[in-house]
């Protein structure tokens, strides 16, 4: 009896579980599109004032805008996917966005002041670019280091259940998968 009631009470914990972290996973997809939709619209609507003028003034504004779109989209992306890799992609997408916008601004210029110009964007860009790597590095090594260290506790703890035999043997060891997700 006591079985079938653990086995009973097992089963609804993990429906539980199951069930909150769908609607976790619906709601954080309803966010990203959400963002998603309102980058586009706010484009829109930025791409429209560039309407209004002329020149390099509207070529720097539409690449104001498209830096935006690429700005939000980015973030949403990172925060919906939530993985290094998602957010170093973001943070080089902004970049490159970035570099654009002062590409175009670098147009009103011209000769050397140009040259120097578009060199700094260029520069700007590949620190941005080589940031977002290497924080990207550093993220996944903590992670590494984060593993490894749980997995040794792991076997430390596997190891102290090595002094006791039978139920307490059993029970010593299902604590220690618990405590450590095994």
């Amino acid at each position: 009896m006591k079985k079938a009631f653990a086995i009973i009470l097992i089963s609804a914990a993990t429906m539980g579980f199951v069930t909150t972290s769908s609607a976790a996973t619906t709601e954080a997809k309803a966010t990203y599109k959400a963002a998603r939709e309102n980058a586009a619209a706010d484009y829109k609507i930025a791409r429209e004032k560039c309407n209004s003028v002329s020149g390099n003034p509207k070529n720097v504004c539409k690449e104001e805008a498209e830096a935006m779109r690429t700005h939000a989209k980015a973030d949403a992306e990172a925060q919906y996917k939530n993985t290094p890799r998602a957010r170093a992609n973001a943070r080089t997408a902004i970049a490159n966005a970035e570099y654009d916008v002062a590409k175009a601004k670098c147009g009103s210029q011209t000769g050397n002041a140009k040259d120097v110009c578009i060199k700094e964007a260029k520069a700007a860009n590949v620190a941005a670019k080589a940031d977002a790597k290497a924080d990207k590095k550093v993220t996944m090594a903590r992670i590494d280091a984060r593993d490894d260290k749980l997995e040794a506790n792991y076997k430390v703890a596997i190891e102290k259940c090595d002094a006791f035999s039978g139920p307490t043997k059993d029970n010593c060891v299902a604590s220690s998968k618990a405590q450590y997700g095994k």
